[in-house]
């Protein structure tokens, strides 16, 4: 029975309670089924390829170590998002405080053009339209960078996965209202600075 393939149609929660069990096998199904989505949101708030990476290891390296505490009280995926965000949420704060990279977009990088990738590879796109498209990829990033870490995640999981509040709420241990207000205050942010920015560069 060992060396037979797993069913196809086995659920999560069984996969979660075999590797809860020692399965590595099923514990390698379960990040096959997430890894994408874990890299993409480390992708979308950290904005750098190498440090979506290490932060895509160390979500799967907790989660395996804490494996054990998963309770069935949420869904797995939303059990990682937690895990996501607090590994992203600690990089954000380690960035900020030691200010050792530099604010935008290195064009040069691969993925560095996340946000503007989809009208730069348009058919009809021309040189103009892309140097526009990144001239609004480096003012977003600009503006993202001005966000308190925990606005900056609450609006890239708003905006970019798609989450409801109340599912932020869930995934950043705060009140619905709470995750409401932090998407507030950085929206005007970003407006503020996105208005500021197209003002400096009419005049």
């Amino acid at each position: 029975m060992a060396g037979q393939p797993r069913a196809a149609h086995i659920s999560e929660d069984a996969l979660v309670r075999a590797a809860q069990q020692g399965d590595a096998d099923a514990f390698e199904q379960l990040v096959r089924l997430h890894d994408r989505i874990v890299l993409r949101v480390a992708l979308n708030i950290l904005r750098s390829p190498e440090d979506a990476r290490d932060a895509y290891q160390e979500v799967f390296l907790r989660a395996y170590r804490s494996l054990g505490k998963f309770r069935f009280q949420c869904s797995f995926r939303t059990w990682l998002y937690r895990i996501g965000t607090n590994v992203c949420l600690d990089q954000l704060r380690r960035k900020s405080v030691r200010k050792e990279r530099t604010v935008g977009v290195d064009e040069d990088a691969p993925g560095a053009d996340v946000l503007t990738n989809a009208q730069d590879e348009r058919p009809h796109s021309n040189p103009d339209r892309v140097l526009a498209g990144r001239e609004v990829g480096r003012s977003i990033q600009q503006a993202l960078e001005q966000l308190s870490p925990k606005e900056r995640m609450v609006f890239e999981l708003k905006h970019h996965e798609g989450l409801r509040l109340r599912a932020i709420g869930e995934t950043l241990s705060m009140s619905e209202e709470a995750a409401k207000n932090c998407l507030f205050r950085a929206t005007r942010k970003l407006r503020a600075a996105l208005q500021g920015t197209q003002g400096g560069a009419q005049a």
